[in-house]
């Protein structure tokens, strides 16, 4: 089961997680960080950011995103590679050429999987994964129905995930119908996960993620999976778990040594 920690504010979930992931740079400043886009890890990256302006140094840090649309510019503002440079790569001082997104134009698309695989693993794999989660349990793009042991590839996305991403663009017709995305199979590949989420209009996605069956209906179960992932969520979207109780108790009694890991 993976460890839930509950706390009051976003706010204090993302001073949590960067504080984890300071020490790990501390550990080795060329670490590997899988990165997520959307509203949801931009706690972290604030923490990460006013770190950085209080002399974190994370300019040997290399990253890669787990998605991008495909068939959207790199140089439009909803890319993913422009959200990762604009709220990851100048905030928190990384190197460009070290952060990695997977590649959406259509051209080459049939092997940019495959591609994105050979990067991950040149690079001696991800040390940390961020993740957030879908309404429908997607984590990354992966939407329903998505293997365990899948990898990066081209996904459709459901209508539920358009229109949950619409409020980035000017009108719903403008998000994409593909997307590349990292695989279950892939995350599952990192050495810890740390899946946050905020709001009541999460609660169901976390419980059944979290305590529900591991199913490939609920792609986000995939966490059940994997010996070291981390939940981190506010109390609203902690409210339809059955053992919020227990696993408040938990973390408040986790030994000391435990807890230099989050």
């Amino acid at each position: 089961m993976a460890e839930v920690i509950i706390v009051p504010t976003p706010e204090v979930a993302g001073a949590l997680v960067a504080e984890a992931i300071e020490r790990m740079v501390g550990s080795n400043p060329s670490s590997v960080l899988g990165v997520a886009t959307g509203s949801t890890p931009l706690p972290v990256y604030r923490a990460l950011a006013e770190r950085v302006r209080s002399g974190l140094d994370l300019g040997r840090l290399r990253a890669f995103a787990l998605d991008e649309y495909v068939g959207l510019p790199a140089s439009h503002p909803e890319s993913y590679a422009s959200v990762i440079t604009r709220e990851v790569v100048r905030p928190l001082g990384l190197d460009p050429k070290a952060v990695h997104v997977p590649d959406g134009r259509p051209i080459g698309i049939e092997t940019a999987g495959e591609r994105y695989e050979a990067a991950i693993e040149a690079a001696g794999g991800i040390d940390l994964q961020l993740l957030g989660i879908g309404t429908d349990g997607h984590i990354g793009f992966n939407e329903p129905g998505s293997s365990f042991g899948s990898l990066t590839r081209v996904k459709t996305l459901t209508e539920q995930t358009r229109a949950d991403n619409a409020r980035f663009f000017a009108s719903p017709s403008e998000v994409p119908l593909h997307c590349i995305t990292q695989g279950l199979g892939t995350i599952l590949r990192a050495r810890r996960l740390v899946l946050l989420a905020f709001g009541a209009g999460k609660a169901r996605a976390v419980a059944d993620a979290v305590e529900g069956p591991l199913s490939a209906s609920i792609p986000g179960s995939a966490i059940q999976l994997h010996p070291q992932a981390t939940v981190v969520v506010d109390e609203e979207a902690a409210s339809r778990l059955v053992n919020a109780d227990y696993y408040r108790y938990a973390y408040a009694h986790k030994p000391l040594w435990q807890r230099t890991i989050l």
